[in-house]
């Protein structure tokens, strides 16, 4: 049966994380380059697809080799790394 719940947090959860990231950037690119933008929808719809089912499969892989808190905290770690990243980097000129 489907959890219904869990379905509408994976979907807000990965809709609003991938607003305006380099994806969307990358696509908006694209089609704006492009005489399809139709083909440009599907290339990138598909390529999010596969990666969140590598996600999936990864992510379930873990939670059968560590304890599912584990997996949590090394994503929340990951998080921070990034956002230390992102907010102390210099700019590249």
């Amino acid at each position: 049966m489907l959890d219904w719940h869990l379905l509408g947090l994976s979907f807000i959860t990965v809709f609003l994380s991938e607003l305006g990231d380099k994806s969307q950037l990358a696509a908006i690119a694209l089609s704006g380059s492009s005489k399809s933008p139709r083909a440009v929808f599907f290339g990138t719809a598909v390529a999010l697809l596969l990666t969140s089912l590598l996600g999936v499969i990864v992510g379930e892989g873990a939670a059968h080799l560590l304890p599912v808190g584990w997996v949590k905290a090394i994503a929340a770690i990951g998080f921070a790394f990034m956002a230390w990243r992102l907010l102390f980097s210099q700019p590249e000129e």
